[in-house]
């Protein structure tokens, strides 16, 4: 018996015999196929998909057009490559139920990811932001371990405290917060997006909390109550993050956006409470980091340039949209901690309300002005008149000896500090008392750049402080240190502590860290191996100046010594590149530069060319420099 091809036209296949259908199926349509949850979608050549007539000369011919058919919405694609992604932006979305079965797909295209003993499920691609709804990027774990510390440093002040993430996509973070921190915070989880909303309510019960919607509160048969009311319940709401924080009050918001926050800033300041946090996590790097100049200008109000420390940079022209987004509202700023590393820019803020807090942080706003040549930098300084010639706050005279301009001025940009001392001691002791490893050792190199210490070693005192530790400097208290041997019997005794602790705390931080910093590849001298980091940072200290190490630059170092200073300590304790065997150790100036004193940049300039000239009468100093260079570096 002869049968026609179901899924070619009578005139393009007439009907054969099995064998030849067999053959022709296999042939034409099974092996360009298209492979789905057990279905194959076999290419049609009938004339299901309407394709336009071509007019050759007086005639219309029309063409058959072979094409797809998706069993999920039953689009018609033309080209196999085109209909693979077609399938796999379904089953992203979640859509893997077909059209023409009756039993839905099973959900094999979700994933459980455990962090920090949080359980979240997200799709396939939540590491892709444009093409998910429930983003999720493992690389910024370290982003939300900070932020969780911060937040466990305000639970400690004051509880129960009410804490928002606005965009929650899996809401993993505000998960984090309910299920470590319990009962001392009210945890609130904003989504706009109706898919990620549905997604926190599953990741929520499948951690076994209370769901309250509109004053309602859903649970699932594996819901274990403990006795506390509020403990478990996590309010979830589907609304604009602008909206939220219009309609009521917070102690601790989160930002975290797609890109740049700066949207969302005069809403979160307007309802914050007093001595509230507000936190947010920027991630246009490309604009904050001087590769779209243009898009910072336009978001951030701020002019900024490609310079040796454009991280640091960054994160205070975060700081600057902060302030005078708080400034707006009456209020101003205490910035406890300011992170810019690969993937994002983080910055932490206290709020104080008042308009005197807010002139002081409008106040700490200035221009900064840069030299191109040598990279030196100064804050312009305050005051209503108008400079002639600015550039000469610079330390330098480059704008004396070299012609046309010179500097720049970048900003508007936060001139003051970027760290709290001691907020930062109890995010390092919350830090270790949740055991989150990845964390600490950024929060310990913070503590140094704060007090700008150079780092020490870990170190146990004797068996009378075995509950603290000394690290970076900094002696903190371990959990198992008891709270009633800090406490005083007597009401007006124990508010006295209080007040005597906070007069101490404040006396701590009257000394702020001297702002950016410098890399020492950046400023190193043609021809001479420079001395090891660690070593060069106890020279600066030698002579007198304040020194530390930076989490924005391996190899930056942060010190209140000018630029000229710091290339004089360089140049003294280099070693000519030729000499291989010789031991690191001071090399004697020429004119007798003693490196206490002040020297300009172009007697620096004078002495780099007088040691140039001596290195290159051996013949071999440029290949040689070449190859010890390139050692150096990987050593470093």
């Amino acid at each position: 018996e002869r049968k026609p091809c179901p899924l070619c036209p009578e005139e393009k296949f007439k009907a054969c015999y099995s064998y030849k259908l067999h053959r022709h199926l296999q042939n034409l349509h099974w092996k360009v196929s298209v492979e789905f949850e057990g279905y194959r979608m076999c290419i049609c050549h009938l004339s299901c998909r309407p394709v336009k007539p071509n007019l050759v000369g007086d005639q219309t011919v029309s063409k058959m057009g072979a094409h797809y058919h998706c069993i999920i919405c039953s689009a018609t694609i033309v080209r196999r490559t085109d209909m693979i992604g077609h399938i796999n932006r379904h089953v992203n979305k979640g859509e893997t139920e077909s059209r023409f079965s009756t039993v839905r797909a099973p959900k094999s295209s979700y994933k459980v990811v455990k962090e920090s003993a949080t359980d979240v499920q997200v799709l396939p691609n939540h590491s892709t932001p444009q093409k998910t709804d429930s983003y999720f990027n493992p690389k910024m774990k370290l982003n939300r371990q900070l932020i969780f510390c911060a937040l466990a440093v305000l639970a400690g002040e004051r509880k129960p405290i009410e804490c928002l993430d606005a965009f929650g996509a899996t809401g993993i973070m505000g998960l984090q917060w309910a299920k470590h921190l319990r009962s001392s915070v009210k945890v609130t989880i904003n989504d706009c997006n109706e898919n990620s909303v549905t997604m926190i309510k599953e990741n929520c019960h499948l951690n076994k909390m209370k769901v309250k919607l509109n004053s309602r509160e859903e649970d699932n048969g594996e819901t274990v109550g403990n006795g506390e009311e509020n403990s478990d319940t996590i309010e979830v709401t589907k609304m604009d993050a602008n909206v939220v924080m219009h309609l009521r009050s917070f102690d601790f918001i989160h930002l975290d956006p797609f890109g740049t926050s700066v949207n969302y800033l005069d809403s979160a300041f307007r309802n914050v409470r007093n001595l509230g946090i507000v936190s947010l996590t920027s991630t246009d790097i490309s604009s904050l980091y001087a590769k779209a100049q243009h898009v910072a200008l336009r978001h951030y109000g701020c002019n900024i340039v490609r310079t040796e420390y454009y991280k640091e940079l960054a994160a205070r022209a975060v700081i600057a949209a902060v302030t005078r987004a708080a400034a707006r509202c009456n209020k101003g700023i205490e910035v406890l901690l300011a992170v810019a590393l690969e993937h994002f820019v983080l910055v932490v803020v206290r709020v104080l309300r008042g308009p005197t807090p807010a002139d002081d942080s409008a106040n700490k706003v200035r221009y900064l002005i840069h030299c191109q040549w040598c990279e030196e930098r100064v804050f312009q300084k305050e005051g209503n008149m108008v400079e002639e010639n600015p550039y000469q706050q610079l330390p330098c005279d480059c704008h004396g000896s070299m012609p046309g301009k010179t500097a720049v001025l970048l900003g508007p940009l936060w001139s003051g500090a970027l760290f709290n001392t001691g907020f930062l001691r109890r995010m390092l002791l919350e830090a270790v008392q949740y055991g989150l490893d990845e964390a600490q050792p950024l929060l310990k190199t913070l503590v140094c750049e704060s007090e700008c210490t150079a780092p020490k070693h870990f170190s146990t005192h004797s068996p009378g402080d075995e509950n603290k530790q000394e690290e970076c400097g900094v002696y903190i208290r371990t959990p198992n240190t008891s709270a009633e041997s800090y406490l005083v019997h007597g009401k007006r005794k124990s508010e006295e502590v209080l007040r005597g602790a906070a007069k101490r705390q404040r006396a701590e931080h009257s000394a702020e860290h001297p702002p950016f910093y410098y890399n020492i590849h950046r400023h190193s001298i043609k021809g001479m191996n420079m001395p090891k980091l660690n070593k060069f940072l106890n020279y600066l200290s030698e002579a007198g100046y304040r020194v530390s190490r930076t989490h924005f630059d391996p190899m930056g170092v942060r010190t209140n010594a000018p630029l000229a200073q710091f290339k004089t300590v360089l140049m003294k304790y280099s070693t000519p590149t030729y000499v291989g065997a010789q031991a690191e150790g001071p090399v004697h100036l020429p004119g007798e530069i003693q490196v206490g004193e002040e020297v300009p940049a172009a007697a620096v300039v004078k002495v780099k060319e007088a040691e140039l000239a001596e290195d290159d009468k051996s013949g071999v100093a440029a290949a040689v420099f070449t190859e010890s260079y390139a050692a150096h570096c990987a050593a470093e």
